[in-house]
């Protein structure tokens, strides 16, 4: 292929004409940014230090502008990207406002819940008085039914190894543990 053939050639340019936009398209659009970020960063600064708290000004002009920037066509937005970001802003603030709205009731703890609060005076003491009347319902029970009882209920003995222990049957077994079992819940329904 033959350079000097004045058929394949450009027109040069002369001294006076400028750089057609799509050979510098590169350098127009980062000068563009540029110019975007150092006009408009202190007008986002100062929206955002009178609406946000100040540890939060610095991400929120950040978070603008990637939006602005990621935005499709923002290079075509036009004279006036501050309208954008501006629009851009006031949707951050109100994004914050409603997460923040949500975290504080997720984070929400109220002094009626135990974890909070401690349990319950009130039920504490009713449950001391339950604990104590049915111990005085075992205690009223005779010394069998008594022991059949808490063999059961506290150190978890199946029916048969009770009726071995106390060399009794299986059915009388059950009929006294039915029979503490009924002791204590009238004790339990009875009023103090």
């Amino acid at each position: 292929m033959d350079y000097d053939d004045d058929d394949d050639r450009r027109p040069a340019l002369s001294n006076g004409e400028s750089i057609p936009p799509g050979d510098w398209e590169g350098f127009g659009r980062a000068a563009r940014t540029e110019a975007i970020l150092a006009e408009q960063r202190p007008r986002l600064t100062s929206f955002f230090r009178r609406n946000a708290h100040p540890q939060d000004v610095a991400d929120l002009v950040q978070e603008s502008f990637r939006r602005f920037f990621s935005a499709k066509g923002y290079f075509h937005i036009g004279d006036k990207p501050g309208a954008y970001l501006a629009q851009t802003a006031r949707t951050l603030l109100r994004e914050r406002a409603r997460t923040g709205v949500r975290r504080q009731h997720s984070a929400h703890h109220s002094f009626q819940e135990e974890d909070v609060a401690g349990p319950d005076p009130h039920n504490v003491l009713e449950a001391r008085d339950l604990l104590r009347r049915a111990e005085e319902a075992l205690a009223d029970l005779d010394a069998t039914t008594r022991d059949v009882f808490l063999m059961h209920r506290v150190e978890n003995l199946s029916y048969s190894e009770i009726a071995r222990i106390k060399g009794i049957g299986v059915k009388r077994v059950e009929k006294l543990i039915s029979k503490a079992v009924t002791a204590i819940r009238k004790a339990r329904d009875r009023q103090s």
